[in-house]
C-alpha cells in the first residue's frame, strides 16, 4: 500500500495575489505613485517566497543563545544567532523596511504616502521575517524620535544614518529598554536613574526587564534623571550603546563585540512565541548613554513619538500576519480532498475562510490608515492627521492585536492535526500572534489610553467626523450598510460624551476596554467604506459583512461562502 503524502500548499505570491494591497496602494498612491512603488515591492515579495522563507525557517528552527563568558572566563555576553536570522536582517536593509521613510528619493516620490509604501513593505516582510519585524519596528521608532529638533544635532548625526543606512554592512537596527520588573506597564514605577557625566553624556544604572533585539547595536531606555522626582512625565529617553565600539568608556583593548562598560545580559526570555528574536534581562551600572532631548524637560512625551511608531508596526505585524496564514489556510485548502471533494468547494469551510478574510481586511484598513496618518504628520505636520492619529494608534494596535489571536487559532485549525504538528510551521502562527496585545501595552492599557486622547486631546472629534462622512459615502453603496454605520455613530457620540463629563466614573473605566474595541470596529467599517466608494468590489463586500458580523451582531456565513473568491 503506498503512503499518502500530502501536497505542500504554495501560497500566491504575498503581491500580487493580495488584490486589496494593490488596490489600496492605486488609490493611496495614485497610479504614477504606485508604478514607482511596484519594482520594491516585486522585488521583496520574490525575496519572502524564496531566500527569506528559508531563512524564516532557519532562524525559528536554531534560536538565538547567550554565552556569557569566553573560554578564560572573561564575561562577554555575546548572543548568537542563526544565518537566517543575519539574512532577515541584510534583507530588511537592503529592501529599506525601516529606512524609507527618512530616504529623501522616497519622500521626492511618494511624499507624505512615503509611510504607505512603507506599510506595503512591512506588510510582506513582516510575517515570515522570524519577527525581525520587530527591531525593524523599534528602529523605525528611534529614527524618529532621533529626527526630533530637540535632539542634539551630534548624537543625530552619529546614529540616524547608521537607522537609516541600506547597505546590509552599515546598516543598524535598535533595541528598546523601557520595561522593569516591578512596574511593566506602569512607567511611573521606573527605577532606572540618570547621572550626567562632565563630557555631556549621562551614565545610567537600573534592570530592564523585557528586552527585545537585544543583540541591536543600540537601544532606546528610559531612566529617571537625578532628581527629576516621581511619576513618568520626568522619564527621559537615552541612546546606549550596546557593544565596547560603540562605548567611549570601553579600553583599547576591548573587543569591538564586547559587552559595552556597565551592560549585562542576565538571561534570555523563553517566551511563549518570537523565539528567533533574542529578548533579555539587562542590568545598566553607570553605563554610557547620550540624551535624546534635554533631560531637564520632562521626556515622556519625547519617547511617545517611539511609542506610536512602534504601535502602529505591531498593528501592520498583526494584520500582515492575518493575511498570510489566510493565504496558508486557503491553499491547504485548494489541495486538501475532505468528505469526497476538495476543501476549498466545502461551504462550511468557505464561510470559516471567507469570515477570516474579511477580519483580514478590516485590521489592514486600520494598520494602513495609521501608516497613512503618520506620513502626513511626518511630512506635512498635517494637525487634522496629528489630533486623528492620537487615537488611531492606540485603536489600530488594540483591535488588530485581539483580531490576529482569534484569526491565528482559526488558521491552525484549519490544518487539523498538521496544524498542531510544529515542523509544519504552522503552530507559530498561533505563538506568534499572542504577543500581539501584549507589546506596547496591553488591550487594557491602550483603552486607558484612549480615555486620554478622548477626555484630555478632543481624539474623538476627528473619529466621529470620519465616521459621519463614511455614513454618506456607504448610502449609494448599501442603505443597509449606511443605516448601521450611521446608529453606530450616534451611539459612539453619546458614548464619548458620557465618558467627556466624568472620565474617572468606575462605569466609564470598567466600561473603556468595549468603547475602544466598538470605536475600532465602527473605524473599520468606515474605512473599508472609504476604499469601497472609490471603486474596490471586494472592500465593498468585506464593509457590509464587517458591519454585519462585528457592529450589528449578525451571522454572515452563507455570504462569506458565496463571496470567499472575492474576499480572497
Amino acid at each position: 500500500m503506498t503512503r499518502y503524502v500530502q501536497p505542500v500548499p504554495t501560497p500566491e505570491d504575498p503581491y500580487t495575489g493580495d488584490r486589496l494591497l494593490r488596490s489600496w496602494l492605486r488609490r493611496q498612491l495614485g497610479p504614477d505613485g504606485h508604478a514607482a512603488a511596484q519594482g520594491r515591492l516585486t522585488d521583496l515579495a520574490a525575496d519572502v517566497t524564496g531566500p527569506l522563507r528559508a531563512a524564516h525557517a532557519d532562524a525559528e528552527a536554531h534560536p538565538p543563545t547567550l554565552v556569557r563568558y569566553d573560554p578564560w572566563g572573561g564575561r562577554v555576553d555575546r548572543v548568537d544567532t542563526s544565518a537566517g536570522w543575519q539574512a532577515q536582517r541584510a534583507a530588511a536593509a537592503r529592501h529599506a523596511v525601516a529606512a524609507l521613510p527618512y530616504l529623501e528619493s522616497a519622500r521626492g516620490t511618494w511624499g507624505a504616502a512615503t509611510r504607505v509604501v512603507q506599510h506595503a513593505l512591512l506588510h510582506l516582510y513582516g510575517p515570515e521575517s522570524a519577527t525581525f519585524s520587530c527591531p525593524v519596528a523599534m528602529a523605525d521608532g528611534a529614527a524618529a524620535l532621533l529626527s526630533l529638533p530637540e535632539v542634539d544635532a551630534g548624537v543625530r548625526d552619529a546614529w540616524l544614518p547608521r537607522l537609516t543606512s541600506t547597505d546590509p554592512d552599515t546598516a543598524i537596527v535598535s533595541g528598546q529598554w523601557m520595561t522593569e520588573s516591578q512596574g511593566g506597564s506602569d512607567l511611573s514605577r521606573s527605577t532606572t536613574t540618570g547621572r550626567p557625566a562632565a563630557d555631556g553624556s549621562w551614565r545610567l544604572t537600573g534592570e530592564k526587564w523585557f528586552c527585545s533585539a537585544v543583540d541591536a547595536p543600540i537601544a532606546v531606555a528610559l531612566a529617571r534623571p537625578e532628581g527629576a522626582g516621581r511619576g513618568s512625565r520626568v522619564l527621559a529617553p537615552f541612546l546606549v550603546p550596546r557593544y565596547a565600539a560603540d562605548s567611549p568608556l570601553a579600553g583599547a583593548t576591548a573587543a569591538a563585540d564586547a559587552p559595552a562598560p556597565g551592560v549585562t545580559v542576565h538571561r534570555l526570555k523563553d517566551k511563549l512565541g518570537t523565539r528567533a528574536l533574542p529578548t533579555a534581562e539587562i542590568g545598566l551600572r553607570d553605563a554610557y548613554a547620550l540624551p535624546l532631548g534635554d533631560p531637564a524637560v520632562p521626556g515622556l512625551v519625547r519617547a511617545m513619538t517611539l511609542v506610536v511608531v512602534t504601535r502602529v508596526h505591531n498593528a501592520c505585524a498583526a494584520a500582515g500576519g492575518m493575511r498570510r496564514g489566510l493565504a496558508y489556510a486557503r491553499a491547504y485548502a485548494d489541495a486538501r480532498t475532505a468528505a469526497g471533494g476538495r476543501l476549498a468547494d466545502n461551504p462550511l469551510h468557505r464561510a470559516t475562510l471567507g469570515a477570516l478574510a474579511v477580519d483580514a481586511a478590516a485590521a489592514f484598513a486600520l494598520a494602513g490608515h495609521a501608516f497613512a496618518l503618520l506620513g502626513r504628520v511626518e511630512v506635512g505636520a498635517d494637525p487634522d492627521a496629528a489630533a486623528e492619529l492620537r487615537v488611531v494608534a492606540p485603536l489600530a494596535k488594540l483591535a488588530t492585536g485581539r483580531l490576529a489571536v482569534g484569526s491565528a487559532s482559526e488558521y491552525v485549525e484549519c490544518f487539523g492535526g498538521a496544524g498542531y504538528v510544529e515542523d509544519t510551521g504552522v503552530p507559530r502562527l498561533l505563538r506568534d500572534a499572542q504577543v500581539l496585545p501584549i507589546w506596547e501595552g496591553t488591550t487594557n492599557v491602550l483603552a486607558l489610553d484612549v480615555l486620554r486622547a478622548v477626555t484630555r486631546e478632543d481624539a474623538g472629534v476627528p473619529l466621529l467626523r470620519r465616521l459621519a462622512a463614511a455614513v454618506d459615502l456607504a448610502r449609494p453603496l448599501s442603505p443597509a450598510l449606511a443605516d448601521t454605520l450611521a446608529a453606530v455613530t450616534g451611539e459612539l457620540t453619546g458614548a464619548l460624551a458620557d465618558v467627556t463629563a466624568d472620565p474617572g466614573a468606575a462605569d466609564v473605566v470598567a466600561g473603556s476596554r468595549g468603547l475602544a474595541l466598538r470605536l475600532a470596529a465602527a473605524l473599520a467599517c468606515a474605512l473599508l467604506v472609504e476604499h469601497a466608494a472609490w471603486g474596490d468590489e471586494q472592500a465593498e463586500v468585506a464593509a457590509r459583512l464587517w458591519a454585519r458580523r462585528r457592529l450589528r451582531h449578525e451571522d454572515i456565513s452563507g455570504d462569506a461562502h458565496q463571496h470567499l473568491d472575492l474576499l480572497c
